[in-house]
């Protein structure tokens, strides 16, 4: 796709869970603003960073779609971390959020309790 180039510290992206993608029924798709779909959570062992989340185990912790701030970029790749609730409603109470430009309503958006 795009490899590192669209990736920022800090950036947020938009996670989308993709059921009916034939290759992966627990992909989740990463979106940014200004790009659109820039790849996907990694899911298999040969592509999950040590220590990091497979889209597996977290498909099911977030709703069709969610965001995470990228933390860290080496190459092609980038660790994003889930935002918690609190970092959640200060994205949306800040009117320059990517979030305002990467969901249609994202004050309607929840993240499950088990995360």
């Amino acid at each position: 796709m795009y490899g590192a180039k669209p990736l920022v510290l800090n950036g947020i992206v938009k996670l989308v869970k993709e059921p009916e993608n034939r290759h992966d029924a627990e992909s989740i798709a990463c979106e940014m603003r200004h790009f659109g779909k820039i790849g996907y959570i990694a899911n298999s062992s040969r592509t999950v960073i040590k220590g990091s989340m497979s889209a597996g185990r977290l498909y099911d912790k977030i709703n069709d779609e969610y965001f995470a701030k990228i933390k860290f970029i080496k190459d092609n790749y980038a660790i994003a971390k889930v935002l918690d609730s609190d970092e959640f409603v200060a994205e949306i109470e800040n009117p320059e959020s990517d979030v305002h430009y990467l969901s249609d309503n994202p004050s309607q958006l929840e993240l499950h309790e088990d995360y």
